[in-house]
C-alpha cells in the first residue's frame, strides 16, 4: 500500500515524536502536503507553456536586462528554503522575449528541488534555447536556510552564482557592462 503525501507527513510528525492527533496538528499533514506541492509546482510546467509564443520580432541588438527577480526555492539536500533574487540579461538576435516570461522562467526552475548552481545554469540555458540570443547572463544571490537555521548557522552569508553564455562569456566588456548595470561591479 502506497501512502499519500499527507499520510507521509503524518508519519514524519510521528517520527519526530509528535502526536498528529493533537488539535494544532490535526490538519497539518494535509496543509504541509499542499504547501509542498505548491512550492514544487515547477515540475508541472514546461518551457513551451511558459513562453506561450511570446517571442517577438525586433531590430534591437542591445542588452536586455531584468534584475531583482525575487525567487524562492527549496534546497534539494535539506528541503529547506533558499530565497533571493535573479538578474538575467540577453542580447537579442532578431527576437525579444515577452518581459514577464523571463520572470516566469526563473520561477519555473526555482519551484523545483534545487541547488543554486544548477538553477542558475537551467535559467541561462532556457533563455538561450528560447531566444537564440548572442549571449545570456544570469546572476543569482540567495540566502540559504540550511546555512542559517542548521549546520554552521551563519545568518549573514549570501551565495552568489553566475552563468555567462555567448557574448557575456567571450567579451569582458559585455560582461562588465552587465555587472555594472546590475550593481555588481564598480
Amino acid at each position: 500500500m502506497t501512502l499519500s503525501l499527507p499520510q507521509h507527513y503524518r508519519e514524519i510528525l510521528k517520527g519526530l515524536g509528535e502526536d498528529p492527533e493533537r488539535e494544532g496538528l490535526l490538519d497539518t499533514p494535509k496543509r504541509a502536503a499542499k504547501a509542498m506541492q505548491y512550492l514544487c509546482h515547477g515540475y508541472e510546467q514546461s518551457l513551451d507553456e511558459i513562453v506561450n509564443g511570446a517571442l517577438f520580432t525586433s531590430d534591437n541588438d542591445e542588452m536586455v536586462i531584468l534584475k531583482d527577480i525575487e525567487l524562492y526555492s527549496l534546497c534539494e539536500h535539506h528541503l529547506l528554503p533558499f530565497i533571493g533574487k535573479a538578474h538575467v540579461a540577453y542580447i537579442p538576435t532578431g527576437k525579444v522575449l515577452g518581459l514577464s516570461k523571463l520572470a516566469r522562467i526563473v520561477d519555473m526552475y526555482a519551484r523545483r528541488l534545487q541547488i543554486q548552481e544548477n538553477l542558475t545554469r537551467q535559467i541561462a540555458d532556457a533563455i538561450q534555447q528560447v531566444t537564440q540570443a548572442a549571449g545570456v547572463a544570469v546572476v543569482i544571490e540567495a540566502k540559504h536556510m540550511c546555512m542559517m537555521m542548521r549546520g554552521v548557522e551563519k545568518q549573514n552569508s549570501t551565495m552568489n552564482t553566475s552563468v555567462m553564455l555567448g557574448a557575456f562569456r567571450e567579451s569582458n566588456t559585455t560582461r562588465m557592462e552587465f555587472l555594472q548595470l546590475i550593481g555588481r561591479s564598480k
